[in-house]
């Protein structure tokens, strides 16, 4: 039987720049919509111009000092903010930009309706690939996050579900996730990651299994560089596919020698538990590779075959000189991962696994109001650019956030998931 399957797009979410020389380039998103839109996979999907999410939103997971920061940094007054730069960890890596705050709301707002979608019974799968900023913590930004989307997804999905997984396979430990859900039972996080050299975050060891109620409900899966498709099959497919986060291959900051194929048979690994799932995009900073890698599991979500030449669009030139949905990519690491490694962390997080004795269990409750009135969400036409009049129409009043004072990329071969 085939999915219900939302996606989600805001025209205006490709359109910003953390700034010269940074590795994260919202442009992606543009690349990858585009894609979809040529490959004709929109025509499988409910497409949705999603909601923006509010301060209060946000402040469902993070501190009302935070986000108050978060909206009224520009960079025109960051002087005056100096001392909430250290204070909230905006700086380097995670700089203040031109309309930092309007993309915290429209990646999260993606992500928030999403859940109220999956819990409604609105769709089966769930897709914001300008979401899954997973590093993101309760009073700070961190690795080019500024708000968790995720955890405020998650969130929204507990009105409705007793439990929910979230599965990880970004390069990088989804710290930020694990921390916010460390204590509950409610919530299981599980990453796969590369770990160790001082690699960021620096989190991620095996032994990180969670506390009081949530024991053992954090699993980590440690990997070293050079992962290729076969070994990392071999340790996927041995874990229980919910909630997905995936960041792409062939990539700049990545040192994985997985394909674009090897990576959406994970997306496809965890469909077919057939369980509602949202997908959310996260990290990726090799422009190209990303739009190629989320574009074709995109296809796999829908059930469709794609051709392997990609089809015309306005941004063709972004994948010379193949112009091939899967490209050959040297692989420039060899591979740290034994089997003998492989094996012993295989068998840890199994014994870990064994001490969970049975689902949580969850106190009988009304559920909250949603946060979206689904009745009266009209679905735009994919094709269609934002008329000035819609943009308006979605700018709250500056009372309802707060109340007081208060680029060509090189291609270096390595692959990242």
């Amino acid at each position: 039987m085939a999915k219900s399957v939302a996606y989600f797009y805001d025209p205006d979410v490709g359109n910003f720049h953390y700034g010269p020389g940074h590795p994260m380039k919202p442009h992606r998103l543009a690349l990858t919509h585009s894609l979809v839109l040529n490959y004709g996979l929109y025509k499988k999907m409910k497409v949705y111009r999603p909601y923006r999410a509010t301060m209060h939103d946000m402040c469902r997971f993070h501190s009302d000092e935070y986000i108050d920061f978060l909206m009224r940094v520009t960079p025109q007054n960051v002087q005056n903010f100096t001392k909430c730069l250290s204070v909230f960890n905006v700086g380097d890596d995670c700089p203040v930009f031109e309309g930092l705050y309007d993309f915290c709301s429209m990646y999260t707002g993606a992500s928030l309706e999403s859940a109220v979608r999956l819990n409604n019974n609105n769709c089966d799968i769930a897709i914001n690939w300008s979401g899954g900023l997973h590093h993101a913590k309760k009073f700070e930004a961190s690795g080019f996050c500024y708000v968790n989307d995720i955890v405020i997804g998650i969130l929204e999905l507990l009105k409705y579900h007793p439990r929910v997984l979230y599965l990880d396979i970004d390069i990088h430990h989804g710290d930020g996730v694990q921390e916010a859900f460390y204590l509950t039972d409610r919530v299981m996080t599980v990453s796969f990651h590369k770990y160790g050299n001082y690699f960021f975050p620096g989190t991620g060891d095996m032994f990180e299994i969670g506390a009081d109620s949530g024991r053992y409900y954090s699993l980590n899966v440690p990997l070293k560089e050079g992962m290729d498709d076969a070994s990392y099959n071999q340790i996927f497919s041995d874990r229980p596919g919910c909630d997905g986060r995936t960041a792409p291959v062939g990539d700049r900051l990545g040192v994985r020698s997985l394909t674009i194929r090897a990576h959406g048979d994970c997306v496809k690994y965890v469909k077919g538990f057939n369980v509602p799932i949202m997908v959310l995009g996260g990290g990726g900073y090799t422009v190209r590779n990303v739009a190629r890698c989320w574009t074709y599991e995109t296809s796999l979500l829908v059930d469709e075959d794609v051709s392997l030449e990609l089809p015309y669009s306005e941004y063709l030139e972004y994948f010379a000189p193949d112009f091939s949905l899967h490209p050959d990519i040297p692989v420039r690491i060899e591979n740290a991962n034994t089997r003998q490694y492989l094996d012993y962390v295989k068998v840890s997080v199994l014994e870990n696994l064994k001490m969970i004795e049975h689902a949580p269990s969850v106190q009988m409750q009304d559920v909250p109001h949603d946060v979206l009135d689904l009745e009266n969400t009209e679905e735009p036409d994919p094709e269609v650019s934002n008329h000035q009049n819609d943009i308006d129409a979605r700018v709250d009043a500056p009372n309802e956030f707060y109340d007081g004072d208060k680029d060509q990329d090189r291609e270096d071969g390595f692959l990242d998931v």
